[in-house]
């Protein structure tokens, strides 16, 4: 009779690991008394709003934004209340809105799309590569005379091939926005992601890497972008250089001063990221360890493929993602593998809804707005320009052959080595099964 031990336990064999899955909320996780201790600072400050409170105490949210800055490696930054706010406010600094295509690609979470629609452009959805980010060569053929910028997803906490990108920007003058959502301390050839484009949106969500449950950043090395996503932020209404006794000014020069909105950071959120820094090295490298330990241990199954890495040392580590040969084999490699106790997924199921996959984009692919006018869709600026952009479920297979045979393990920080050497016995018994 074949040992339990190695009967798979979908089939009533025992189970590979034992212990509870963690989720997926490596800086959330952390939260201690460090954090309890800045909020509690900022309560008994009384001083709420960055832009006015007791003269003695300084803003939370600006030394936060100093000591991003001084991480990333960048001249400016602006904390926003999400990441989607970011990712608008970038946008409008740079001067895209109607009439303008933005390319993005067919995998990343649905508010890198959203965004550009509320910029009053209009996305260009493309494929992406084997390393599930941007695919250069898609991204050149889609360009057209209406492209006016390329947002570069660092998806799943690893950098896009931000050579050929810029490369690519360049010789047909394009901006380029970086989404580090999900990468933030990532970075490509020594340089923290970011800081490479023109500008970049950074996401501190619960789920994220480093979190305040909530809230986002804008940064860049232009200091007129950063003025421009400022005045947009916040509605123009109370930051002016020269503090808020300033406000009513008047624009220095064209272009820095229209209506804009409230993406403002609060303190409080602004107190708990300047903890939260503080952990992103120490997370990263525990995350960049449990991941290493898992791929050295599963490394040569015939049949089993790592996703490529475009810098393998910028890699956050926050997980593992392996291609198998076909999505009937994926999808019962992940059930097998949950039932040996490992939170594993399938990336791309055609059945189950999930917003980082384009085709579930129901309301871009039948461009759905808010009202009935259609716009950026049927704008004139768009049209005059020859505007006719055409979206379907299937147009981009690259994208969805490769999510269909992505096998999904997320890797916590608080993973302890015996999780990690757990989850590997599970992988190669389960490879051992059905490869």
């Amino acid at each position: 009779m074949e040992k339990m031990v190695n009967k798979l336990a979908i089939d009533g064999g025992s189970k590979a690991k034992t212990t509870p899955n963690i989720p997926m909320y490596p800086g959330g996780l952390e939260i201690g008394e460090a954090e309890k201790k800045a909020v509690m600072q900022v309560l008994d400050d009384k001083y709420l709003f960055r832009y006015y409170g007791p003269s003695d105490v300084e803003s939370k949210v600006k030394l936060f934004e100093e000591e991003f800055s001084s991480k990333i490696g960048v001249q400016h930054t602006l904390a926003t209340n999400s990441c989607t706010s970011a990712l608008i406010c970038s946008l409008v600094a740079l001067g895209v809105g109607p009439g303008d295509e933005v390319i993005v690609p067919g995998y990343t979470f649905f508010a890198s799309c959203a965004a550009i629609v509320a910029a009053k452009a209009v996305p260009v959805i493309v494929e992406v590569d084997d390393s599930l980010t941007l695919d250069p060569d898609d991204v050149e053929k889609k360009i057209t005379p209406r492209t006016k910028a390329i947002i570069a997803v660092h998806m799943r906490g690893v950098p896009c091939n931000m050579e050929r990108i810029m490369a690519i920007a360049s010789k047909y003058n394009l901006k380029v926005i970086e989404d580090v959502a999900q990468s933030t301390g990532g970075s490509y050839k020594g340089k923290r992601l970011g800081g490479l484009g023109d500008m970049g949106a950074f996401s501190f969500q619960y789920h994220k890497i480093i979190t305040a449950g909530e809230g986002g950043a804008v940064v860049t090395n232009d200091m007129m972008l950063y003025e421009r996503a400022m005045s947009y932020h916040d509605a123009a209404a109370c930051w002016r250089p020269g503090g808020p006794e300033k406000r009513f000014a008047k624009a220095r020069y064209n272009g820095e001063l229209f209506p804009g909105v409230n993406y403002r950071m609060n303190e409080i959120s602004g107190a708990i990221l300047r903890v939260q820094l503080e952990r992103l090295d120490g997370l990263l490298a525990q995350m960049r360890q449990n991941k290493s330990r898992i791929k050295n241990a599963i490394s040569g199954i015939n049949g089993i493929e790592f996703r490529r890495l475009n810098d393998p040392d910028g890699d956050t580590g926050i997980v593992l993602i392996l291609f198998l040969p076909n999505p009937e084999i994926t999808g019962k490699f992940a059930e097998a593998l949950k039932a040996e106790g490992i939170a594993a997924s399938s990336m791309h199921n055609k059945s189950v809804p999930d917003w980082h996959v384009y085709s579930h984009w129901d309301m871009i692919i039948n461009k759905w707005t808010a009202t009935q006018e259609g716009c950026p869709y049927t704008c004139p600026h768009y049209l005059n320009k020859g505007g006719n952009v055409q979206y379907s479920s299937d147009m981009n297979p690259n994208t969805l052959n490769y999510l269909g045979r992505s096998l999904h393990i997320d890797i916590p920080a608080q993973m302890t080595g015996d999780d990690c050497d757990m989850i590997s016995e599970g992988i190669l018994k389960v490879a051992k099964a059905y490869l």
